[in-house]
């Protein structure tokens, strides 16, 4: 194994040098924007293609859900390839072989990340990403939280990793849904899962504004962005009212519906201007991006694993 962690260090420091020759930016910034601007290519052909035209009124954000949610999970998985050494510590102590996991979970989410958008083997994909982030939270998250008596960004990372995981499994969910049926138990297990971190997320937008709202995480919000205040608070509040309907079952579908859509929001408004802002700061600009189109996706995602037919939207 020490030869296999050798041969590792050695590719990583090798820093893909065909990227730096040809277009002279360091890999660790080429890779991420890479992966990610190739599998937004191969969604938008995708579903312009096969799912827009079968699609009718807000109906045709759903399949952007699956996208949004993959391109993250593609960029996340470019930066454990080129920042592997860098990731490996993460891995708990009592766990042997930490740079091969960093690599292996790289090459697990590009792959789950292909195989959602070009929906081949996708309920496997969704249903192993889901448990894979899972574990994160179980042995990684939730032991750091307990160790450090908490912090605001402990607990932002575990919940939204925990949201994370609910998108991929309610994707999952909503592919073994036969029409006669209603959600799942894997879609019921989601709506949970993505509903309490909502609420969370909406009462810390709240209660600390001069945070980039959406995933609160450790990041200020720059006082150029126009209205970073105004954005959180209205953040604040939609994610507030739209978990709670979500982990009530009350017209849960238009409320992670709409909840995709704010946060997308935030993503063009926010986020965006950030990224332009840090270009070449894959930590300080693609990562806050992608991170919250994550959870845009994961709202849409959400709303299409939950279709119809709950009982409140049926009665209504």
């Amino acid at each position: 194994m020490n030869t296999l962690n050798c041969g590792l260090q050695l590719f990583s420091h090798a820093d893909f040098a065909v990227a730096l020759v040809i277009f002279g930016i360091p890999a660790a910034v080429f890779w991420p924007y890479f992966i990610g601007g190739a599998l937004l290519v191969i969604g938008l052909i995708k579903i312009s293609k096969d799912e827009l035209p079968q699609r009718r009124g807000l109906d045709k954000l759903m399949p952007f859900g699956r996208l949004f949610f993959a391109i993250t999970m593609g960029v996340f998985g470019g930066d454990h390839l080129v920042n592997a050494v860098d990731i490996a510590p993460l891995v708990p102590a009592w766990i042997p072989w930490h740079l091969f996991w960093a690599y292996f979970v790289g090459v697990a989410l590009i792959a789950a990340a292909l195989s959602i958008i070009l929906q081949r083997y996708s309920k496997l994909a969704a249903t192993l990403l889901g448990i894979m982030l899972l574990l994160f939270v179980v042995l990684m998250h939730i032991p750091n939280l307990v160790a450090t008596h908490g912090s605001l960004l402990l607990w932002t990372t575990g919940l939204r990793d925990t949201a994370f995981s609910g998108a991929a499994l309610a994707y999952a969910g909503g592919l073994s849904r036969r029409p006669a049926d209603g959600a799942p138990w894997l879609v019921t297990l989601a709506r949970f899962m993505v509903g309490i971190p909502t609420i969370v997320f909406g009462v810390v937008d709240l209660l600390r504004p001069a945070l980039a709202p959406g995933v609160p995480l450790d990041k200020i919000t720059p006082t150029w962005i126009p209205g970073h205040l105004f954005w959180a608070y209205v953040a604040g509040v939609v994610l507030l009212v739209s978990g709670a309907c979500i982990v009530a079952n009350i017209k849960a579908r238009l409320a992670a519906t709409y909840l995709g859509i704010m946060i997308l929001l935030l993503v063009l408004f926010v986020y965006l201007p950030i990224l332009l802002a840090n270009a070449s700061n894959v930590a300080e600009g693609l990562n806050y991006f992608v991170d919250t189109l994550a959870f845009s996706g994961t709202g849409l995602l959400l709303a299409d694993a939950i279709g119809e037919r709950t009982s409140d939207e049926a009665s209504a």
